[in-house]
């Protein structure tokens, strides 16, 4: 058993109450952890008071809904954080309020927060991670049905379906232990899959004004006049993230979205050229590939461009 392994369960075994959170606007992987952990623990360890902290809201809400956590609930608390890499980013600023703090995560290890950490690069998602953390566990931790829908959605997405290099061996391995339990994949994918009337024209909006470079950098812009045009907001807006890549000229991208104080949120993917030390210049991180940023205005907008077309232009 892996020693970050083995302090997690003694720190799981030793407290009575456990909350799980997960990062801001959150996507298939956040939500599938965080909720798959939380099965985990209640199936394992029916005695004791486990909680889900962020915000409700989000476009994947159908996954589930968070409980409201009071300053006594961290006070008296684990405080286990999936799939965040970094502490600004996590969706409950009293995450270091609790009596101890456990990072699970797959984003290379850049912010090292927490009493213990167990990262995974390597992992497609934080929610293999959690399935590698239970198979070590000597049947200590526990899979039912609900939590292996839950981490199953999560390597669903992160994967983009399994289309990613990041989808291993390893993944396939663990999604068919995962589907040996009694759930409807097919309904999750689909339901992946789902977005609104919005979201289309959103999509369609991006084609429409996306800005190409001749060496296969792209971007584009959506501001908050567009986001209310089709009644949307920031999280439903990520569904158009990976459009830019169905593109056969364009090789990195990325797609800035305005946010409510009129900054942006930064949404950097690639194909094969590393994009993640860019992020890493406007307060940001992530995996080599896909990576996410914060910009003040237009002008560092137009910085960022000019850094990815570079990065595009240099990589072979």
């Amino acid at each position: 058993m892996n020693d970050q392994v083995q302090q997690i369960l003694k720190l799981i075994s030793s407290h009575q109450q456990i909350i799980v959170l997960r990062h801001q606007h959150p996507d298939p992987d956040a939500l599938g952890s965080q909720l798959g952990l939380y099965e985990i623990l209640k199936f394992s360890y029916p005695q004791k008071q486990i909680k889900i902290g962020g915000t409700n809201g989000s476009s994947l809400s159908w996954m589930g809904k968070m409980d409201e956590l009071t300053d006594q609930d961290f006070a008296n608390s684990l405080v286990i954080v999936t799939d965040t890499a970094n502490t600004p980013r996590i969706d409950d600023e009293r995450y270091n309020q609790g009596l101890a703090l456990v990072k699970i995560d797959h984003h290379p290890d850049d912010d090292q927060y927490g009493d213990v950490r167990y990262v995974i690069p390597e992992a497609s998602s934080s929610s293999e991670v959690l399935w590698d953390i239970v198979s070590q566990s000597k049947n200590e931790l526990k899979i039912n049905s609900k939590a292996a829908r839950y981490l199953y959605a999560g390597i669903v997405g992160d994967t983009g379906r399994f289309l990613y290099s990041n989808a291993s061996s390893h993944t396939f391995e663990v999604v068919s232990n995962l589907m040996t339990h009694d759930f409807d994949a097919s309904k999750i994918a689909a339901r992946l899959s789902e977005i609104t009337l919005g979201q289309g024209r959103l999509q369609g909006y991006v084609l429409e004004h996306l800005t190409i470079s001749p060496s296969g950098a792209a971007m584009a812009i959506i501001y908050l006049d567009t986001l209310r045009e089709y009644q949307l907001n920031m999280d439903q807006a990520h569904t158009v993230v990976s459009v830019p890549g169905h593109l056969s000229n364009v090789k990195a991208w990325v797609i800035f979205v305005q946010k409510r104080d009129l900054s942006f949120r930064v949404h950097l993917r690639s194909k094969d050229a590393p994009i993640n030390e860019i992020a890493k210049n406007h307060h940001g991180g992530g995996h080599v590939l896909a990576s996410g940023a914060d910009a003040e205005d237009e002008r560092e907008l137009s910085q960022i461009y000019k850094e990815l077309e570079r990065t595009v232009e240099n990589y072979k």
